[in-house]
């Protein structure tokens, strides 16, 4: 049975500050969360209540210890998950400011992930797959792009929905026409893509949402998620389109908050044992329901600290709902 919302790409640690509203280089003390926008979506949908699985490479060091740690707790299945001697856990130290936001500076050059191969992966890692979702992070030019490539390539073998979420983070990229020459490389193979405001015009070259549309539909994207931090998010398809209206929350730390959102709406689809031949035949009323409720999720995520232990059960989430 395709009943597993796989996962691939970075793990790290992000280093969260103590305190918002200063640079990087003021802060002085920082707390130690598991992170990685992959490893994050996968455990949005394990503590909801799905099953996920999570395939990458971290370090033989504490950092990777606690991670596998981490995940397994949040019911994450880390079979997939590597460990390696050459090289260390990947680590993001970040600032907050004051509305929550944040800026980054990585260490990895490289890091366990990106010697990810694809001889890595065997068929048999995704026989249970309903889908495959990954980001930009890991599309740079290492060996861990062409596991991705071969992640696709099995999993739609075995006929799953393909997700892809940018995410961009530009300090990882050489130039910032190398990282939009990779997301544009795999957007075409993905049949739902996930895309902030923040990044529409720079990956599509469109800030216009109908122009940018035709860039994201002229792949295999059935499904187009388009957010936009406290003002909402809208759907797509290429027949329809929805939208939800932000929520007020006090944001304290809007980490992982996109990983969140594409990782409770994906778990809808799992729970609706919705499949790719479906993606285009949900009716508008399902479509905001599932866009709603991973709305919700991702605001939720944003009122705690970190990613992964910020994120809510099912049965935190419907009681926080039911109490807006």
């Amino acid at each position: 049975m395709k009943n597993v919302v796989y996962s691939i790409g970075e793990a790290l640690i992000d280093f969260i500050p103590s305190e918002k509203g200063k640079a990087l280089k003021e802060v002085v003390s920082f707390e130690r969360v598991a992170g990685g926008a992959p490893a994050n979506v996968a455990a949005a949908v394990s503590k909801l209540g799905g099953k996920s699985a999570f395939i990458s490479q971290l370090g033989k060091d504490a950092f990777g210890d606690y991670i596998v740690e981490q995940l397994t707790t949040a019911g994450v299945d880390c079979t997939n998950v590597l460990r390696t001697s050459k090289a260390n856990t990947g680590l993001a130290f970040v600032s907050l400011k004051e509305d929550g936001n944040r800026d980054f500076s990585f260490y990895r050059n490289p890091s366990a992930d990106m010697l990810l191969s694809e001889e890595d992966l065997t068929e048999q890692s995704f026989k249970d797959c309903h889908t495959l979702h990954f980001c930009s992070v890991d599309l740079i030019e290492a060996p861990v792009k062409y596991a991705h490539k071969k992640a696709i390539e099995l999993a739609k073998q075995k006929g799953a929905i393909i997700s892809f979420d940018p995410n961009v983070r530009l300090p990882l990229w050489d130039s910032e026409d190398s990282c939009r020459k990779a997301i544009r490389e795999f957007l075409p193979l993905a049949n739902i893509a996930k895309i902030s405001d923040e990044e529409l015009e720079f990956i599509t070259g469109y800030s216009d949402i109908e122009k940018a549309k035709k860039v994201i539909f002229s792949g295999e994207c059935k499904i187009f998620i388009y957010t936009k931090g406290g003002n909402g998010a809208e759907l797509h398809t290429k027949d329809l389109s929805v939208s939800v209206a932000g929520v007020k929350v006090n944001a304290i730390d809007t980490t992982g908050a996109g990983d969140s959102f594409i990782g409770a709406f994906l778990y809808s689809l799992l729970s609706d044992n919705v499949v790719l031949d479906d993606l285009d035949k949900l009716s508008e009323e399902k479509l905001i329901s599932y866009l709603q409720f991973a709305n919700y999720y991702a605001c939720n995520t944003t009122t705690k600290k970190g990613a992964i232990g910020s994120m809510a059960t099912k049965e935190e989430i419907d009681k926080y709902i039911g109490g807006l």
